[in-house]
């Protein structure tokens, strides 16, 4: 058997770049509930995405989701998913997730795929 040295692929701190394709997890959704829902389908997103499940959405990504109301969500969003240490020392969870809305590119979001953002940025 392979002994596993170092820690797991879900135990380092990463920040990749994604886009969250709202439209087709949002359909057939009632009106008054898609915004709600969007804000809970990007945390589904981001769970499985970075395996934790400790995910906090950013204020501006919140906004973002909410700016046309509760009924025209964006069909698409080009959100920033960072892994991080809990600094906590009552912290039930050793990781956390950080939702960040980024800025659109000019060409739109299609075609764009996950991107992985040095530590640097």
């Amino acid at each position: 058997m392979v002994e596993k040295t170092g820690r797991g692929r879900k135990e380092e701190v990463v920040t990749r770049e994604y886009t969250v394709n709202l439209h087709k997890r949002l359909h057939g959704c009632t009106f008054k509930k898609k915004a709600p829902n969007a804000i809970k389908e990007i945390r589904k997103f981001a769970q499985k995405a970075m395996g934790t499940t400790d995910v906090r959405v950013d204020v501006k990504l919140n906004k973002h989701i909410w700016s046309r109301g509760i009924r025209s969500v964006p069909r698409r969003v080009r959100v920033r998913i960072a892994r991080r240490r809990n600094e906590e020392e009552d912290a039930k969870e050793e990781l956390y997730s950080l939702v960040t809305v980024t800025e659109v590119p000019s060409e739109g979001l299609k075609g764009l795929g996950t991107t992985v953002i040095d530590a640097d940025d």
